[in-house]
């Protein structure tokens, strides 16, 4: 199963409490902050949604 490498680009300051909640779900808390996840349908959404506030990378 493939990989997805997520950073926090942004600061939470200022977003909607469900984008604060998603990045708290995701393990997200600091900028720069990297955590690793399995390539899910579910992940993938919750990305979507704070997709202006990370970047993501795909590994293999």
């Amino acid at each position: 199963m493939s990989k997805l490498i997520i950073t926090q680009r942004k600061s939470v300051i200022g977003a909607k409490a469900n984008q604060r909640a998603t990045m708290l779900s995701l393990g997200l808390r600091k900028i720069r902050q990297t955590v690793e996840r399995d390539d899910t349908p579910q992940i993938r959404g919750m990305v979507h949604t704070v997709r202006h506030l990370v970047t993501v990378e795909e590994v293999k």
